[in-house]
């Protein structure tokens, strides 16, 4: 099993340190979330509290992921990094290919594009996106975005993009993988069909040993069952060797952790105590697993 650390609502200075010390003791990944703005008011309810209600405010620090990817890269050379996950459908895929490309180069190929479809309507329209048909808008984007990034001259022709013969140079030496976020039966269906791996939101083990079964079941009606396939997983109820030990018995092969909340550390927390938090996290599990 591989274990990558999220870094969600940490302050921005903490990063580049944090990366450091995952890189130091052992994690494989940093997931990176993804937040364009806070809205005063949403139309939509967010989808994985029970009441719908935001668990950050309008003063809770956020990254744009790309950008935190190109500057934890920076400062060293073996760990990846991916979105978790990347609001697709406010965003140009096209642009987004040109910002994808330039990442995993400048990483070595230590990225990874994890994306979803955005679960506040204001974040698509105020960026200039309808929020209509956004699954098969979707479904065009990640074309798009295996079609440009595998490199050469390439157009496309679709519902909602089109672009005639372009090229961007250079193309990442290795494909970026695609994994694919969402719950619901759509989302499951797109991860299945056209994702190298599936994302899931905050999970417990019941649900979460659902989902797999239910992956499974769909990339063998696809065709794929013999891909490789990721399972990045944030499980809500499984902790400790004997938990996570429980998480690959079902199917995950990564596991998304915030190793200093365990500790009785906050998210704006100091960094020395998340330091701490990551080493006795690699001490007692990584390790031992």
């Amino acid at each position: 099993m591989k274990f990558t650390l999220a870094v969600a609502l940490s302050p921005l200075d903490q990063l580049t340190e944090l990366a450091r010390t995952a890189e130091e003791h052992g994690y494989d990944s940093i997931a990176l979330p993804d937040s364009l703005f806070f809205a005063e008011r949403t139309a939509g309810a967010y989808p994985y509290t029970v009441d719908g209600s935001r668990f950050w405010t309008a003063d809770t620090p956020w990254v744009d992921p790309l950008i935190a990817a190109a500057a934890m890269g920076a400062v060293t050379s073996r760990i990846r990094f991916y979105t978790q996950v990347l609001k697709l459908n406010p965003r140009n895929p096209v642009l987004l290919a040109r910002q994808v490309g330039s990442v995993a180069n400048l990483t070595g190929d230590r990225f990874g594009l994890g994306v979803g479809l955005g679960w506040a309507p204001e974040e698509s329209e105020w960026c200039g996106a309808s929020f209509d048909h956004r699954g098969r808008r979707a479904d065009e984007a990640i074309e798009i975005l295996r079609l440009i990034l595998g490199g050469g001259m390439v157009s496309y022709q679709g519902e909602f993009y089109a672009f005639d013969r372009l090229q961007m140079s250079p193309a990442p030496r290795r494909p970026v993988p695609i994994y694919v976020g969402g719950h619901t039966e759509p989302g499951l269906r797109r991860a299945a069909r056209t994702g190298d791996g599936w994302s899931s939101a905050m999970i417990t083990f019941d649900e979460l040993r659902v989902v797999i079964d239910r992956l499974h079941a769909l990339r063998a009606e696809y065709g794929r069952a013999d891909h490789p396939f990721e399972i990045q997983a944030v499980c809500l109820d499984r902790f400790g060797l004997d938990g996570y030990r429980q998480q690959a018995d079902i199917g995950v092969t990564d596991a998304i952790v915030m190793p200093w909340v365990n500790y009785g550390v906050g998210f704006d927390g100091p960094l020395a105590a998340k330091q701490d938090g990551l080493k006795r996290f690699a001490d007692e599990v990584i390790a031992q697993l």
